[in-house]
């Protein structure tokens, strides 16, 4: 056993409940959706990091090994990017949201016909069919009546994460009841049947892309932009516009011109995906770097949310710690 394997998720678990009550302390003084939704992301991180903390320094036990799973797997990721969702409810980032959960279903009902999960027929069709039914009802409530679309989306999430744990919780595993891989001796989900390793695509896919690609687009609403293609052209006009207003930004950035949350998003959207990297990794036997991807990825995206006056105008720790002014001016036009 590496001591990295130990010092790592103790770290990320440190720090994770500590960026949850910041969080947490702010939604008590603000109460935004948002904030609530992030902390309790945040709590299931610590959560999660804690497990394999455990694990590693006092031995892995059944237990211990579905709590990791089912809070690492599907509840992480996927209440980070609800926060998101909650963030962007304003916006037609409802349509991207749908979009994922639908691509996440999707995924699921590949994965199911893989070898690699046997007897995952049916879990990936049903998943499929509930991703189907999400999916297209966030996508109509936010072209209906868009503040309506971030609420269907928690409700869906919810309901699935009930779902979820109780098929992680009663799952038949082998013995000794957790997997770990052989030479570095990080967990892994093959312990789990095929079933319920095939359900994550909804969750883990999903959530971590509302989370990288609400980030960026959030730091694409606040930046001097560059129109090269007109609005009407949505996600293209966004992702291009976006790439050719780069260069305008950084001399704004060292002027001190660009609002706070232009760099705080692109450090989210990079700490994001840093960790969903390393677990996808991790799926497919790469296991070396899952553990320092966890902690560099919260590392950066707790950098984001303290350089981000957006979210933290104060830090406190039950009495203000620290207090910023209001920035200069912002950019909200999209398109």
């Amino acid at each position: 056993m590496s001591a990295l394997n130990v010092v790592l998720p103790f770290c990320s678990s440190v720090l994770s409940f500590a960026f949850a009550a910041m969080v947490l302390d702010q939604w008590w003084q603000r109460r935004h959706s948002f904030q609530l939704v992030w902390g309790i992301g945040l709590f299931w991180y610590g959560i999660s990091a804690g497990t394999e903390f455990m694990g590693s320094a006092f031995g892995w036990s059944e237990p211990l090994y579905r709590t990791w799973y089912l809070i690492g797997a599907f509840f992480v990721a996927a209440y980070l990017g609800m926060g998101t969702i909650y963030l962007l409810a304003k916006s037609r980032f409802g349509y991207f949201a749908g979009a994922m959960v639908l691509l996440g279903g999707l995924l699921s009902l590949v994965f199911s016909q893989s070898s690699r999960y046997p007897g995952a027929g049916t879990a990936g069709r049903l998943t499929f069919v509930v991703a189907l039914i999400g999916g297209v009802a966030i996508i109509a409530a936010t072209a209906l009546r868009r503040p309506l679309a971030a609420h269907i989306a928690m409700a869906v999430l919810a309901i699935g994460s009930v779902s979820v744990a109780y098929m992680v919780l009663n799952a038949s595993l082998p013995a000794p009841g957790y997997a770990l891989d052989s030479s570095t001796h990080v967990p892994v989900g093959s312990a789990f049947p095929g079933y319920v390793r095939v359900l994550t695509g909804p969750f883990n896919i999903a959530g971590a892309l509302c989370l990288v690609f609400g980030a960026l687009y959030s730091a694409y609403v606040y930046m001097p932009k560059k129109r090269v293609l007109p609005a009407r052209l949505m996600a293209l006009a966004i992702v291009v516009n976006f790439v050719v207003s780069i260069p305008a930004a950084v001399p704004a950035l060292f002027a001190g011109r660009l609002n706070s949350r232009v760099p705080a998003t692109i450090l989210i959207a990079v700490g994001a995906f840093i960790p969903g990297l390393t677990s996808g990794l991790d799926r497919f036997g790469v296991t070396w770097s899952f553990f320092l991807g966890e902690f560099l990825g919260l590392v950066l995206i707790f950098a984001g949310f303290l350089v981000s006056e957006e979210v933290f105008r104060n830090v406190r720790l039950g009495a203000t710690l620290w207090s910023r002014a209001p920035s200069a001016s912002r950019e909200r036009e999209v398109g």
